[in-house]
């Protein structure tokens, strides 16, 4: 689902401050109290593994409507992914999430690094205050060595007379996997009932995508289902990580909205599932995943 609040227009930024603190300063244990998937070995020569997930945090409520971010960390927890790509994060943005920094706390309650990517960033409630922000976030056990926060068409929710224009929150992270470069995207599409906006974010997300090289993993909220017109581009150089299941809304699921896709060339889905949960309006995405150094 989307933020529909108003306010008023937001400057339109490449990086967020708060994501170079988050590289420069990382947390003190990058490995995790849980045992990492991708803490072993080539596979026989097969690949590297590495289980990834994509959730949408509801700014930190629950199906039921209840801000409850031990509730959501828990869940996180026992994903036990090696990357995790959030979307709906909300950073200092409102009285619904505590004026929080929800992808901050997450990362440290995790221990893990965090590349957050503001969608929209408002000037401070009280001079002096931090920026209210919203946007996406990477979580991840292995060091974030690079980030950007891309610009793809958007139709604003912050502005009562939209038009489709550039705007920043689709982050991009590089990880070093035991040496190897993976690139992770993490992203969240317009919500509306017509396609034209999500045409124009998947023509941007491909010409993005397609300047790097290596493994590509691709986590997000599209807000359409895997067979949509407006998706089909994607699965031209994608594999949709498939769970077989729906994941919105929680409770009693009907759509599958929420995806995890990698590069075909290096990346192998060795399986996916979602797990049962209400501690957000979604359910997750997880992929167990082989990353081919060739």
């Amino acid at each position: 689902m989307s933020l529909r609040r108003r306010s008023s227009r937001v400057p339109q930024l490449l990086l967020a401050a708060s994501l170079l603190g988050a590289l420069l300063a990382p947390p003190a244990a990058a490995t995790s109290a849980h045992r990492s998937p991708s803490g072993g070995t080539d596979e026989a020569g097969g690949g590297l593994p590495l289980r990834v997930a994509t959730y949408n945090i509801h700014a930190g409520a629950g199906m039921d409507g209840v801000f409850d971010l031990d509730r959501q960390t828990a869940e996180l927890r026992s994903l036990n992914a090696d990357v995790i790509g959030l979307q709906e994060v909300d950073r200092h943005w409102g009285s619904r999430s505590e004026w929080r920094d929800l992808a901050g706390e997450l990362a440290r309650r995790l221990r893990m690094y965090v590349s957050f990517a503001p969608i929209y960033s408002l000037d401070p409630a009280e001079p002096g205050g931090p920026r209210a922000e919203y946007g996406v976030a990477v979580l991840s056990r292995h060091r974030i060595v690079r980030a950007e926060n891309h610009e793809i068409t958007r139709l604003s929710t912050q502005d009562p007379n939209p038009v489709p224009a550039p705007a920043p929150g689709f982050g991009e992270v590089v990880v070093r996997v035991r040496g190897l470069p993976v690139h992770v995207y993490v992203t969240h599409l317009d919500y509306r009932p017509d396609p034209a906006v999500r045409v124009a974010q998947v023509a941007d997300t491909r010409r993005i995508m397609a300047e790097a090289r290596g493994p590509k993993i691709l986590l997000g909220d599209l807000n359409a289902e895997p067979a949509a017109p407006e998706l089909a581009p994607l699965w031209r150089e994608l594999t949709d990580a498939d769970p077989g299941a729906p994941t919105f809304p929680a409770q009693d699921p009907v759509k599958r909205i929420d995806f995890v896709a990698v590069s075909k060339d290096r990346t192998g889905v060795r399986r996916a599932w979602v797990p049962e949960s209400l501690a957000s309006d979604h359910r997750a995405v997880v992929a167990d995943l082989l990353l081919r150094r060739r």
